[in-house]
């Protein structure tokens, strides 16, 4: 079904990936370090990355961020730590998801299964030519755009899809759950700290709009226009 690529230095770990994403139907290509991943990159192209993030030559942020320069391919990040900065930084470079070792392969093929059906559906939609100005705040739905003062803020691939939901639904108070259902998918295996992190990101680079979201106590977050 998807040319997946594992990278991690550990030869269990990839046989392991490897064995249920063949049963699955899927081909599995292997790297054991950063450095061959870029490199695999800049020659194939695959559908899916699944990366440990400590390796020998190239850590995984670090090939995750060169691969980026290149290429949107989703990425499932990989480590035995579950620090929030780990988080936070692997979402900032582009990171799609993120799984805590040990976990369960067959809950790492149902992800990949949830991330690969929301990719095939949003390149089959067309996106309403749309955009909403907020004062000096410019969001452009069909350029994928948000500005301030006439300049571009760098968003990841989620941050943009996860702040484009809320501008849109503007003024109404958003549940955590129906967050996570629109934005990753009501089929997500992961955890509430994902959306946390994501709006703290979104915070970070909306700056002076940043308390536009509104933190609603046992409930989830609203936009706010004025």
């Amino acid at each position: 079904m998807y040319k997946i690529l594992v990278v991690d230095d550990e030869k269990m770990i990839r046989e392991l990936i490897k064995r249920y994403a063949t049963f699955e139907g899927h081909e599995v290509f292997e790297a054991c370090n950063g450095m061959e991943a870029v490199e695999k990159c800049r020659k194939e192209f695959y559908d899916l990355i699944i990366m440990d993030v400590m390796m020998p030559e190239l850590d995984g942020f670090s090939a995750c961020s060169e691969i980026r320069k290149t290429s949107d391919t989703p990425v499932i990040m990989l480590s035995a730590r579950g620090e929030e900065y780990d988080r936070i930084h692997g979402f900032e470079i582009g990171v799609d998801d993120y799984v805590i070792k040990p976990f369960s392969p067959k809950e790492l093929m149902m992800r990949i299964q949830a991330i690969m059906k929301r990719r095939e559906g949003k390149d089959k939609t067309t996106v309403n030519k749309n955009i909403v100005k907020i004062d000096r705040l410019i969001v452009d739905f069909d350029a994928r755009q948000v500005s301030i003062d006439g300049e571009n803020i760098d968003m990841t691939p989620k941050e943009y899809e996860l702040f484009f939901y809320m501008v849109k639904n503007r003024g109404i108070a958003l549940s955590r759950e129906s967050l996570i259902s629109n934005v990753w998918g009501y089929d997500y295996y992961g955890d509430d700290r994902t959306l946390d992190t994501h709006i703290k990101l979104l915070r970070k680079s909306l700056g002076e709009y940043a308390n536009r979201i509104v933190t609603l106590r046992g409930v989830g977050y609203r936009f706010e226009e004025k």
